[in-house]
């Protein structure tokens, strides 16, 4: 059908059947003013143009991105360019995909625990805290755990390296592991073990040589390595080694420091951490650990 001015016009069944959107849409775009018909013909129907087909065709598009019929009406009346537009859509988007992050960390967290609705309920509002909760968190964690020790330098650096720093854009597993991070730290036990390795630590470290635990960590994985049983003579002679390293540290301190770091809980803790902060996972020191312990354990013996 041809318009008074020798352009095309189309009746609302045959844009539609263009389009392939239903007459019902159409008609809806049209009463909304989105997609103004052009006139109407002898009998009172809606006729469209050309421009029609390519504004409905827009239309199209930006709803399925989720834009509003407002903002749509914008952009056809040229109030506001498509890329300004995309640019606002893109960031609001970002801040779904970071919610839908969210929920299907709690949701994956919750299968897999068996939780029940009241576990759910904290999973979910330690996912959705903001930046400053977050900070709020985790710096209840660390005054619990260091106290009075955080003003000593040395707890400083510790305090620092144990901070977990969720992303703006976090990944799945980032967002997972925060939030079982953060039940852990909000766990009084875990304060507790932590506050007891931090004592242990400056019991025996004080600043007076190396990092006795380090110092395990070193000489052990050799031993380990070689496959050496702790309870042999080479496992001795690896205990002595230690021991002369760290003179300032009695056998039954270094064994206590050792015991206080071996809590499956604080090596968890520290995979997650990298997790969320996108760091290397950690060397498991638990091996090393173990294989000491009983080496100390099983001297101890022989000497009684």
């Amino acid at each position: 059908m041809a318009g008074m001015d020798g352009g095309a016009v189309f009746g609302i069944g045959e844009l539609a059947r263009r389009t392939g959107l239903t007459v019902k849409a159409i008609r809806f775009y049209s009463d909304e003013g989105i997609v103004p018909p052009t006139g109407r013909s002898p009998a009172g129907y809606r006729l469209y143009g050309h421009d029609a087909v390519a504004r409905l065709d827009l239309v199209r598009t930006l709803r399925e991105l989720g834009l509003d019929l407002p903002t749509i009406r914008r952009v056809l009346d040229r109030e506001l360019t498509l890329a300004e537009v995309a640019a606002a859509h893109a960031d609001a988007v970002a801040a779904q995909i970071g919610v839908l992050r969210l929920r299907r960390a709690v949701l994956v967290a919750v299968a897999e625990r068996r939780a029940g609705p009241e576990e759910m309920g904290l999973m979910h509002r330690l996912a959705k805290l903001s930046e400053d909760g977050r900070r709020q968190l985790v710096g209840e964690f660390l005054d619990s755990a260091f106290g009075d020790l955080a003003d000593e330098p040395a707890f400083r650096g510790i305090a620092r390296s144990l901070t977990p720093e969720l992303p703006d854009q976090p990944e799945v597993a980032q967002v997972e592991a925060w939030v079982e991070l953060a039940r852990l730290a909000q766990d009084p036990d875990f304060r507790a073990c932590v506050r007891r390795l931090a004592e242990r630590h400056r019991g025996v470290h004080e600043g007076l040589g190396p990092d006795p635990a380090a110092v395990v960590r070193d000489a052990v994985a050799p031993a380990l390595a070689a496959g050496v049983e702790p309870t042999s003579t080479e496992a001795g002679r690896v205990v002595a080694a230690v021991l002369d390293r760290v003179p300032h540290v009695s056998a039954e301190r270094l064994a206590a420091l050792l015991e206080a770091a071996n809590d499956p809980r604080r090596e968890r803790y520290l995979r997650l951490l990298a997790v969320v902060n996108g760091w290397p996972a950690p060397e498991s020191a638990t091996p090393a650990f173990d294989w000491f312990l009983r080496a100390l354990g099983h001297e101890a013996l022989s000497v009684g």
